[in-house]
């Protein structure tokens, strides 16, 4: 472990960091972990990534030089899936394009869960760079993860604010987990010596009117989860800023929640990072600590 190298994408995004973070926590040297992103500025100064000791890179998915040059040396890469809904899959295909003229070793992938059956429009893109990553031929390994608590969690002022959680679910159970979970997760799977090709990934099954209960219980303020149609979900998103595609895409996701899409077993999870994942009771305080202090 100690003379390979790893390199993360997309390391400004929380799941990114989380990764980085993890690989130098499970023991490796922080001169053999690249951390790269599109603006590395945004991993300098105080809390940054190189506080670590990483290396910083930059690596932007639009421009194919600046991957390859990341690429230099590497033997082990961590590619983090864009958020850019609808040019997801031609910027991953860049980077698997590079990794393999560069010939790393493994090529880890975070994408969704169940990707091989779920019908949810999320999934697109996703299932197409599995595809580009099967059909390179390179050594890989799919990190499928489920919802993430801070989906829901990172509104948590506005649900106190209107006392409500609303979602279109229908109440069925999901597996979310923390995106340090999903981060620890793609770090252990990096540094196994042979990783399974997919894992699909989640915490506790939970239910959104769970959620609010305990965002009641760990905030005092009462909000309940309020079930809504997929199309009106939309049109709040909508409301809420939200660009057409990524509302409508993540009003639909919901309806993928209910109709259990993303349900995953948590041992896979508890069994990869060794430990439990992170409770909702512990999702709600992170998100609570982390509101602006009146």
């Amino acid at each position: 472990m100690s003379s390979t190298t790893y390199l993360v994408t997309g390391t400004t995004g929380g799941l990114g960091e989380a990764a980085v973070r993890a690989l130098v926590e499970r023991g490796v040297p922080a001169e053999h972990v690249v951390a790269t992103a599109r603006d590395t500025s945004r991993l300098q100064g105080a809390g940054g990534l190189a506080e670590l000791g990483v290396t910083v890179r930059a690596l932007d998915y639009t421009d194919p030089a600046s991957i390859s040059a990341a690429l230099e040396g590497i033997d082990r890469v961590l590619l983090v899936s864009s958020n850019a809904l609808g040019q997801r899959t031609t910027q991953h295909r860049a980077v698997i394009e590079a990794a393999a003229a560069a010939g790393v070793d493994l090529l880890a992938y975070t994408s969704i869960a169940n990707a091989g059956t779920t019908t949810m429009l999320l999934a697109g893109e996703h299932q197409e760079t599995e595809q580009l990553i099967v059909e390179s031929g390179l050594p890989h390994t799919f990190l499928r993860n489920s919802w993430y608590f801070e989906n829901h969690t990172g509104q948590l002022a506005v649900q106190l604010e209107h006392g409500a959680l609303l979602g279109a679910t229908g109440g069925a159970s999901y597996n979310p987990a923390a995106r340090a979970d999903y981060g620890d997760a793609a770090a252990a799977a990096l540094l196994l010596d042979s990783p399974a090709e997919a894992y699909e990934l989640g915490g506790a099954a939970l239910t959104l009117e769970q959620l609010a209960a305990v965002v009641t219980e760990v905030t005092g303020t009462a909000v309940a989860y309020v079930d809504v149609p997929e199309a009106e979900l939309e049109k709040v998103l909508l409301g809420a800023g939200l660009p057409a595609q990524l509302a409508h895409t993540l009003a639909e996701a919901d309806s993928g929640l209910g109709r259990g899409e993303l349900q995953v077993d948590p041992a896979v999870l508890e069994g990869l990072i060794g430990r439990p994942a992170t409770s909702a009771e512990d999702a709600v305080r992170a998100a609570l600590a982390a509101l602006p202090q009146a």
